[in-house]
């Protein structure tokens, strides 16, 4: 068994893949339109699997826009997406600085936690040891749910 993809249904699909690419810095590497079912599937990976995504298989977010409007709720039951970072400090610094809220900021050098625009809560990890607790993220609250 190996692991695929996550999908993640979206509102808009402009919205989704402004946070997923520009934002968060997920690469596309694969879409899917089908005019019978009235849907675009966009596959994203993350910058270090998207070489092997291209050619092979990777762990991918597959983000589904439904054409015809429809309403999505409950985005904490679905858990979460986790991406390794390589500086958890500097990551959470370029998505606050793009307009990103840190609902949990990492305090602790090592997890954080963002939402995506459909409230789809991601977490974000320390590559190896967490760096030490530092200013201004030791002292930042929580904010909403995680």
């Amino acid at each position: 068994m190996r692991y695929l993809h996550t999908m993640v249904r979206v509102k808009s699909l402009e919205e989704a893949l402004d946070f997923y690419c520009n934002k968060l810095g997920l690469i596309e590497v694969r879409r899917t339109t089908s005019e019978k079912g009235r849907y675009t599937l966009v596959f994203l990976a993350a910058p270090g699997d998207a070489a092997t995504a291209k050619t092979s298989r990777a762990p991918l977010v597959e983000l589904t826009w439904n054409w015809d409007p429809e309403a999505y709720t409950g985005g904490r039951n679905f858990g979460h997406l986790a991406y390794e970072v390589d500086d958890i400090y500097a990551f959470c610094d370029r998505l606050m600085k793009a307009g990103v809220t840190i609902n949990r900021p990492p305090r602790d050098g090592n997890m954080a936690f963002i939402r995506s625009p459909e409230n789809i809560s991601i977490e974000l990890l320390q590559n190896g040891p967490p760096k030490q607790p530092a200013e201004p993220w030791l002292s930042m609250p929580n904010i909403g749910v995680w």
